[in-house]
């Protein structure tokens, strides 16, 4: 089902999307089937960490980030030899889209994270050329902080019956609490998580 989810940054968006593409992979296929937007190389990067290390018990799992400000023939390089999930800013995407290097005729899962941001950046046409370019029959999933008039626009014209999530916006404080332990023997730090614990 398509999903729109108004959340703060830090709330596990990546986890909740991550886990769910790489539970429907399939690894016999090096086609494109998820796709991951992001307004910027830092949070594609950002990303991508996350997704590999939930990824690390899964043998094959190839994860591409493609970014501008980052060298692209050797981007070119590697979509040719496939890959599962592709991370990266609109952009990049955009000009691996119009120079056929990169191929969503099979993309099952296009996220958007930070749409909000993305909007503000001004991607709206590489957006357009993402959607248009990505199969139909998809699922997508848009992640934002806020949720302004456009991204509700957005959502309209790409979306199929959205579910919404809207979670809290602020952490309860008093559910969290922070300890510092000084250990002065490095030997004894050991001994000492284990009394903690």
């Amino acid at each position: 089902k398509d999903l729109i989810a108004q959340a703060m940054t830090g709330s596990g968006k990546t986890a909740a999307f991550g886990l769910g593409i790489l539970a429907t992979l399939d690894l016999q296929k090096s086609d494109v089937q998820a796709l991951i937007l992001c307004p910027t190389r830092e949070l594609a990067d950002q990303v991508s960490k996350a997704i590999r290390q939930l990824a690390r018990m899964m043998p094959n799992v190839k994860l591409l980030t493609l970014c501008g400000g980052a060298l692209y023939k050797p981007q070119v390089k590697s979509l040719s030899h496939g890959a599962h999930i592709v991370v990266g800013t609109p952009g990049r995407i955009n000009k691996h889209l119009r120079k056929e290097n990169l191929d969503l005729a099979k993309l099952s899962i296009l996220v958007l994270d930070e749409a909000d941001r993305m909007l503000e950046m001004g991607f709206q046409e590489e957006l357009d050329a993402v959607f248009d370019a990505a199969p139909k029959s998809r699922q997508t999933l848009l992640f934002s902080a806020t949720y302004p008039k456009r991204i509700e626009s957005i959502s309209q014209k790409i979306m199929n019956d959205p579910l919404m999530i809207q979670l809290e916006q602020k952490h309860d404080s008093s559910s969290i609490k922070q300890s510092f332990y000084k250990v002065k023997d490095e030997d004894q730090r050991l001994h000492a998580l284990f009394l903690l614990l």
